[in-house]
């Protein structure tokens, strides 16, 4: 039977080096790893390239690497929340590559399946585009963009079993779907898991083809970035 369980965080991450490329899913601070976070903080993994939607905040997810300047390159869609990510960007300290939200996904994606490269109009007649290869396609300008290369692919769900099927739940699931699977290695950290067989197949979003290790994670926060509620 196949058993991708490792017992903990320390080992699921245990080849992680400096200068690795690094997939980390979430959106905002819904669906983060955040026990795998924590361990590279811990570890002091340095020279990083890291590849997520946003950076976290200034004292949660991948902020706390920025805290440390463990980051060297910030692969991203939107950064607005995290001021150190600001002030970082700003002087220099940190190499940043702003990608479109969909074309960010979708190199996540095609690295998944297998695909190199892609064509896309978003991003045309823009600084995104620089340095890339343009066609028309239909009488409509596209760039070409290459998928993602990473080491490895960290991704959170909130149930799995030991052959690394998982199952997100409502909007956790993010970029944590399409990042699954589209390193060398995925380790895939979850609220619970269960043994082979418990997992209704039809409800599995990933299969565990995608995931090499899996381990249940624990004393999650969950944060809500901005939370507003109704007055009274």
């Amino acid at each position: 039977m196949i058993n991708k369980k490792v017992q903990n965080v320390e080992e699921a991450l245990r080849d992680v080096q400096d200068g690795m490329t690094l997939m980390l899913g979430g959106f905002g601070l819904s669906g983060l790893p955040e026990n795998s976070i924590g361990e590279l903080v811990r570890k002091g993994t340095t020279g990083l390239t890291c590849i997520s939607n946003n950076a976290g905040v200034d004292d949660f997810g991948l902020g706390l690497l920025l805290q440390k300047r463990q980051i060297k390159k910030m692969i991203s869609s939107y950064v607005g929340e995290n001021a150190e990510f600001e002030r970082q960007m700003l002087s220099g300290e940190l190499e940043v590559e702003l990608t479109p939200q969909g074309t960010l996904a979708e190199k996540c994606r095609a690295a998944q399946a297998g695909i190199p490269a892609f064509y896309t109009p978003a991003g045309y007649g823009t600084e995104v585009a620089e340095g890339k290869e343009a066609r028309e396609f239909n009488g409509k300008m596209h760039i070409m963009e290459e998928a993602f290369k990473a080491d490895f692919a960290i991704v959170k769900a909130w149930k799995g079993d030991e052959a690394g099927n998982l199952i997100f739940k409502g909007t956790a699931r993010n970029f944590n779907a399409c990042m699954a699977g589209a390193a060398k290695i995925t380790v895939a950290e979850v609220e619970e898991l269960v043994p082979v067989g418990e997992l209704d197949p039809n409800f599995i979003h990933t299969p565990g083809i995608y995931v090499q290790r899996i381990f249940q994670g624990e004393k999650y926060e969950k944060r809500i970035e901005q939370r507003t509620v109704r007055q009274r």
